[in-house]
């Protein structure tokens, strides 16, 4: 039964691999499912980065009849001519390409942007498109700095757009159940919640020369505020997430999704301190820069929560190779992508006789339910009612759960426990301060209000 359970386990992190390809709809499907609307009910979007999630969101926007896509922007050509084609799948006609997402802002026809770039764009385009008067549905993390994100959040605050976050399992029925579980109170004083991605399926970056531009490739756009560096293939695409110029490695990746759990189960914001340990311990002698193995205390008031990751193992908690705990008196709940259960802790009667269970074992299984479906759907709704408050991962959201993973990072390149100071919002160790901030390059400016 475990070993089964291991095995499917095993499959479903293959499948949900961070690429988006595990929502990637069949574009013939969705032309048989689009049904016409009058010129006066649609939306039009453009999607800024096409390659991975954000087309995943695209796809999924799609399948709702009021969406149009007018607008497609990569750096890439090769990308837009592939997205272009799924597009064509579904009966819908080539979109207007651009290779500068300024261009694509400037088209008074988009109303609402998908930003689905790396993290190091994320806030140049996010607050670009707020003064363009678009709204925005923004993949996380929502920045690549704690410096960024506090620009992204007072921007949002200070405008009427609607700003949703892809944090999706906040729109994934049986996570939102799980915490109303949580929140119930039935697991006891809940003392430490556990959060964490062990990731079999990620390989070792291969360490590959630099080379030319490959052609139809904007490499000065790409790069952005990002350090000028040669063309090297592993810190384009898909990779770009073990690279410390572009995003934050597993923390910022995976660790979004589920720190953001642990933290509206225990109802927490920010820390008092972090300490991490950990290194490149699995492939030492690889291309990537972030840590393939880490683990990362946070301390508040009366519980810690746990982050731990590692690559190229699935050997988990609980025998899932992703998921969030929380570690009550009475029971712990386990919850990952697939469902969610409860685990009674026992009433001690003696040694060598059973325990009395402190409270019933349950098991939920995922459902039929698409998070993304939910999530893109419930950003729209939010969109057509100009209602912020309808948002199941506003800004805030996304703020709590970037601001925490960042914490984490700074707390592993420093080597020490450090000290959050809530009203400075900075720590107070000066050494780890430097690590908040962003370091723009190329002549682009950081977003000012």
């Amino acid at each position: 039964m475990y070993r089964n359970r291991r095995n499917f386990i095993k499959k479903s992190a293959l499948a949900l691999a961070g690429s988006g390809a595990a929502f990637l709809f069949p574009m013939e499907l969705l032309a048989s499912m689009r049904k016409r609307v009058g010129p006066n009910d649609r939306i039009n979007v453009g999607l800024i980065g096409c390659k991975g999630m954000g087309f995943s969101d695209l796809s999924s926007m799609l399948k709702l009849n009021e969406i149009d896509v007018i607008a497609l922007c990569d750096v890439d050509e090769s990308v837009l001519k592939a997205r272009t084609a799924d597009l064509e799948k579904a009966g819908i006609k080539k979109p207007m390409w651009y290779r500068d997402y300024r261009k694509l802002l400037e088209n008074k026809d988009v109303d609402v942007v998908i930003i689905g770039t790396p993290d190091h764009w994320h806030c140049l385009q996010l607050t670009d498109a707020l003064q363009a008067g678009k709204d925005v549905y923004c993949e996380k993390p929502i920045a690549n700095s704690v410096e960024e994100a506090n620009i992204m959040l007072n921007y949002v605050g200070a405008s009427d757009r609607m700003v949703q976050i892809g944090q999706w399992q906040r729109s994934q029925p049986h996570f939102v159940d799980a915490i109303d579980y949580v929140h119930s109170g039935q697991l006891g004083e809940i003392r430490l919640a556990k959060a964490w991605a062990y990731q079999g399926w990620m390989k070792p970056v291969p360490v590959v020369p630099d080379t030319a531009v490959p052609e139809g490739v904007d490499y000065k756009m790409w790069l952005g505020p990002a350090p000028e560096r040669a063309f090297n293939a592993n810190r384009f695409h898909f990779n770009f997430r073990w690279f410390w110029d572009y995003a934050g490695g597993l923390m910022t990746d995976w660790g979004v999704h589920l720190i953001d759990y642990a933290l509206y189960g225990m109802k927490a914001a920010t820390p008092k301190s972090v300490m991490a340990l950990g290194g490149k311990f699995a492939y030492p002698n690889d291309a990537s820069e972030t840590p393939d193995t880490l683990q990362t205390v946070f301390e508040y008031d009366g519980f810690s929560i746990l982050w731990e990751h590692a690559t190229g193992i699935d050997g988990g908690n609980y025998g899932r190779n992703h998921g969030i705990a929380f570690i009550g008196n009475n029971g712990t709940l386990v919850v990952d992508r697939n469902g969610w259960e409860v685990i009674p802790e026992e009433e001690f009667q003696g040694w060598g006789k059973d325990g009395i269970p402190k409270m019933d074992a349950i098991h939920k299984d995922k459902g039929n339910a698409n998070g993304l479906d939910l999530h893109t759907a419930n950003f729209i709704e939010a969109v057509k009612s100009r209602d912020a408050s309808k948002l199941n991962a506003p800004i805030k959201v996304g703020y709590d759960a970037a601001l925490v993973s960042h914490m984490g990072n700074v707390a592993y390149k420093t080597g020490n426990r450090i000290y959050w100071d809530e009203s400075a919002n900075k720590f107070k160790q000066e050494e780890a301060n430097q690590f908040l901030k962003a370091n723009y390059q190329n002549g682009w400016k950081l977003p000012m209000l």
